[in-house]
């Protein structure tokens, strides 16, 4: 896997993946940004999201599971000092569907969270707090 950082001027950037998608970073104006992206730690965020996102619904999918909707809303705690690491952070699923099973969505999220999330397991291991919840809705 690689990706390239290509910097623009000021605190932007634009992002490569490996499979050629873009992703423009930057910061804020108090730093020499614009405000044209998100932030990198944001970006940090976002695909820890998305990685624990992809586990869910694969998983769900295998388990037949009527799902119309999910949602990982992520939280985290930066450490005061700098580095300023992730020192906690919380990942709520919204799963929506049909017919949703409480222990298909708990199981999902367990195994998203301890077998599967490459991003979240790598970050607990490095000392951050990880925790998980769910919320179900009937559509």
């Amino acid at each position: 896997m690689k990706a390239s950082v290509k910097w623009t001027d000021g605190r932007q950037f634009v992002a490569e993946s490996g499979s050629g998608h873009s992703v423009v970073i930057d910061g804020p104006p108090d730093h020499g940004g614009r405000n044209t992206g998100p932030r990198p730690m944001e970006m940090l965020l976002m695909g820890l999201g998305a990685c624990a996102s992809f586990d869910v619904m694969e998983i769900l999918e295998k388990a037949r599971a009527s799902v119309t909707d999910c949602v990982a809303q992520v939280e985290a705690e930066r450490a005061d000092a700098v580095p300023a690491v992730f020192t906690k952070i919380h990942v709520h699923f919204i799963v929506a569907g049909h017919g949703l099973k409480e222990n298909q969505v708990k199981r999902a999220v367990a195994l998203s969270a301890e077998k599967y999330c490459s991003a979240s397991i790598m970050l607990a291991q490095g000392g951050v707090e990880m925790t998980h919840s769910y919320t179900i809705v009937e559509e």
